[in-house]
């Protein structure tokens, strides 16, 4: 039996993934505005947020949230962490019984702290819930090129069926169980993305990066192993593999703030201007708290905290990084 997937969310990796799942599927995409849903339809584009490309003829799409939930034997959340439980509570009353619910969402439930996956189950108790999630750039995945990514489900099983869905091509899935890991890799990483951006903007140089790169991914570790997540996965697709390529890509929109933030501008002024959310502004307040919680030391989130939130300049930042005393590479800062 062909399997139904829904993809609700019509932003640039929303709608990239549909692109894709529609050659392995049937595919719905649902779209806030109605007018994206006509332009996919009709002219199989959406110039909002993938202006250069063309969208598969077989996609379709739709403005109305029960006909892409109804139909769905597998549901895929493509909408910011802060607006997943909002949309998941429209979807709790059109779900049927025992859909997978898949997370694109690379981020943190600002109030509760949450995983994403755990917001699907408190609001959704009776679906399996996993993530897909890897270093996937929107923009060279429709171009063509070759990209690897990883479906976490605690079932083994489910990961694999669901596997097929999404493998497609150069595009290449890979399966896991650590859905903690996973989740965790793909929001922690955002943070230290910004603070290799204001690195780029302040033109620190290449060496300077490597070292944010590499000393972020030792935060990030112990922070997400703290929190339940296994080490091998920071070592993956998940982890390192998601953080060089939004911390060196000129498409990662949180390289982008962090950048700009390097060189001068205010966070309100560089959110003002982006059409798309950059998930590591929000992450970068939770990430502390959860520092606190776990008593995991972070001191690279916390310089970015202290730009974000206290007024701080990057270079302040960039300061206080170098003046630290170093300690054994593979111990805590």
């Amino acid at each position: 039996m062909q399997l139904r997937v829904s993809v609700l969310g019509a932003g640039s990796f929303g709608t990239t993934i549909a692109h894709l799942a529609t050659r392995n599927a049937p595919t719905l995409l649902w779209c806030r505005r109605a007018e994206t849903a006509e332009e996919v339809n009709a002219q199989h584009r959406n110039a909002r947020y993938l202006p250069d490309y063309s969208l598969s003829p077989e996609l379709r799409a739709t403005a109305s949230l029960e006909e892409a939930v109804r139909e769905a034997d597998v549901l895929v959340m493509g909408v910011p962490s802060h607006g997943m439980r909002e949309v998941l509570n429209g979807v709790a009353a059109h779900i049927r019984p025992w859909v997978p619910v898949i997370s694109l969402a690379k981020g943190l439930e600002p109030d509760t702290h949450l995983r994403m996956t755990q917001v699907i189950r408190e609001v959704l108790p009776e679906h399996r819930a996993g993530v897909l999630t890897g270093p996937n750039l929107a923009k060279e995945i429709m171009t063509g090129f070759a990209a690897a990514s990883v479906i976490a489900f605690d079932d083994a099983d489910v990961a694999r069926q669901l596997q097929g869905v999404f493998h497609s091509g150069v595009f290449r899935v890979y399966t896991n169980r650590d859905v903690v890991g996973c989740e965790l890799g793909g929001a922690l990483k955002n943070v230290i993305a910004i603070a290799t951006g204001m690195g780029d903007g302040l033109g620190v140089g290449d060496n300077t990066r490597a070292a944010v790169i590499t000393r972020g991914l030792a935060e990030l570790t112990r922070l997400g192993v703290a929190m339940g997540g296994e080490p091998a996965t920071f070592a993956g697709l998940a982890g390192i593999g998601d953080l060089l390529a939004t911390c060196t890509s000129r498409q990662s929109r949180n390289r982008h703030v962090g950048e700009q933030l390097g060189r001068g501008r205010t966070i309100d002024e560089i959110i003002a201007e982006m059409n798309q959310v950059a998930e590591g502004v929000k992450t970068t307040r939770v990430v502390m708290e959860l520092g606190v919680k776990h008593d995991v030391d972070l001191p690279i989130a916390r310089e970015v905290y202290g730009v974000l939130y206290e007024g701080r300049s990057a270079l302040d930042a960039y300061r206080g990084l170098t003046r630290r005393d170093p300690g054994a590479e593979h111990e805590p800062d």
